[in-house]
């Protein structure tokens, strides 16, 4: 039997929280889109100092699988 190739659209999701020394609500928002980070095969990173910020989040993301389609070659 010849084997096809098949295209699995996958996400990894990690769920948790930043705790953020901030003046209101959206300067914590934005202090968390421009410092805060995750690359793959890296860690949770920021450029925050340390007395600005604190997490917690799960070390194994939840995967979900949304589509799975043959790749025409």
């Amino acid at each position: 039997m010849k084997k096809k190739v098949y295209r699995v659209r996958t996400q990894y999701i990690f769920d948790g929280v930043f705790d953020v020394v901030a003046e209101s609500k959206e300067d914590a928002r934005q202090k968390v889109l421009q410092d805060c980070g995750l690359v793959m095969g890296g860690s949770i990173h920021c450029t925050l100092p340390d007395e600005e910020i604190n997490w917690a989040f799960d070390r194994h993301p939840n995967k979900r699988i949304s589509r799975i389609t043959k790749v025409q070659k």
